[in-house]
C-alpha cells in the first residue's frame, strides 16, 4: 500500500509538473477582448461568425479594392500594396481572417465557406454593393476564387500574387488533434518554429528581420493554433478546386498574376498550368523576389497592380 500511494503521488506530481511546464511555455496567455483590441489599428464589425477587424484607406469615392491575406499572416501582409493603392486613388479594404490577427477565434469549422461568408459580411457591413477588384495573396487565392465562384457579381477582376490554391493535404499525425497539435506547438517548437518559418517566404529575408516579431503578436492570444489546426483539417477534407478555377477561366473577367520567380512556397512552374485553365489572364514574373513580391518589389509590383486596375475604370 506505501508502495502504491508513493507511486500515485509521484504520477500526480508529474502531471503537475507537465501542466506548469505547459502553462509556463504556453504563449497564448491573453483573451482578445475589448482591452486587447484597442492596440489594434482599424476598426471592428460584428457579424454571425464573430468580430473582424478591418481597415480601409483612400478616398471613399474611389473604385474598391479588397486585399485578401494568406493563410496565417495577418493583413498586415498587404502593407506596401495597401499603401500604394490608397495613394493612387483606390478605396483598399483590408482584414484578418477569423483565427488571425485581431479578428475573433470562433468555435466553428475553419473552411473556405466560413472566410468567403466573412468577406460577404464584411462587404455588406460597409455598404459596398458594386463590384470589387478581388487582391489575393498566396492562400488568399483559395478564398479569393471561392468567393468569385459564390458571387460572381461582386468581383469585377481578380488579382493573385503567388496564389495557392486548395488542393487538399494529408494531415501529418500531429495535426490529427487538438492534443497532439498542443503538444507539438508548446512542447516540440511548433509555435515558434512558426513564426520564424514565415521568413521561408522571402528570396532576401535578412531584409525582413521583423517579420517574425510581428508574426508573434497574434500567436498570444487564445484559440489561435487550434484555428490554424482547424483551417488545415478543413482544407484536407474539401474538394479540390479545379472546377471553379476552370469557372474562372471561361468568364471574361479580368485576372492578373503577380508570382516571384524564385518563390520556394509555390514555384513559379506552376503558373504554366494556371494560364492553361485561364487564357484571359495576363502573368507578371518578378525577379529577386520569393513568395511575396508585392513586399520585395514594391514599386514593380504596384506599380504593374495599379495600371491592371486603371485599364478597368
Amino acid at each position: 500500500m506505501r508502495l502504491l500511494r508513493w507511486t500515485l503521488a509521484a504520477v500526480l506530481l508529474g502531471c503537475v509538473a507537465v501542466l506548469l511546464a505547459y502553462r509556463i511555455k504556453d504563449p497564448e496567455r491573453r483573451s482578445l477582448d475589448d482591452n486587447a483590441r484597442r492596440e489594434a489599428p482599424g476598426r471592428f464589425v460584428r457579424l454571425p461568425d464573430g468580430l473582424t477587424h478591418y481597415e480601409t484607406a483612400g478616398p471613399d469615392s474611389g473604385p474598391v479594392v479588397v486585399l485578401a491575406a494568406a493563410f496565417s499572416v495577418p493583413a498586415y501582409i498587404s502593407d506596401s500594396l495597401y499603401q500604394r493603392l490608397a495613394d493612387s486613388g483606390f478605396r483598399v479594404i483590408r482584414f484578418d481572417y477569423f483565427g488571425r490577427g485581431w479578428s475573433d477565434r470562433p468555435n466553428v469549422t475553419y473552411d473556405l465557406d466560413l472566410f468567403v461568408r466573412q468577406l460577404a459580411g464584411l462587404l455588406d457591413s460597409l455598404r459596398v454593393t458594386a463590384a470589387v477588384d478581388l487582391t489575393a495573396i498566396s492562400f488568399g487565392a483559395a478564398i479569393a476564387t471561392s468567393f468569385a465562384d459564390h458571387h460572381p457579381e461582386r468581383v469585377r477582376s481578380l488579382i493573385y500574387i503567388d496564389p495557392v490554391f486548395n488542393t487538399g493535404r494529408q494531415l501529418p499525425p500531429e495535426e490529427r488533434s487538438a492534443w497532439a497539435w498542443n503538444v507539438y506547438m508548446v512542447f516540440r517548437g511548433g509555435t515558434d518554429s512558426m513564426a520564424t518559418g514565415q521568413l521561408f517566404d522571402f528570396f532576401h529575408p535578412e531584409r525582413h528581420p521583423d517579420w517574425p516579431i510581428r508574426y508573434r503578436v497574434q500567436q498570444q492570444f487564445r484559440g489561435s493554433r487550434e484555428a490554424l489546426r482547424r483551417t488545415r483539417a478543413a482544407i484536407a477534407v474539401a474538394p479540390h478546386q479545379a472546377e471553379e478555377i476552370r469557372k474562372i477561366g471561361r468568364d471574361p473577367r479580368p485576372v492578373l498574376i503577380v508570382w516571384g520567380r524564385q518563390d520556394r512556397v509555390v514555384p513559379i512552374s506552376g503558373s504554366r498550368s494556371l494560364l492553361a485553365a485561364m487564357p484571359q489572364a495576363t502573368l507578371i514574373a518578378v525577379d529577386s523576389a520569393g513568395h511575396l513580391p508585392h513586399l520585395e518589389q514594391p514599386k514593380l509590383v504596384g506599380s504593374a497592380v495599379v495600371k491592371f486596375l486603371r485599364a478597368r475604370k
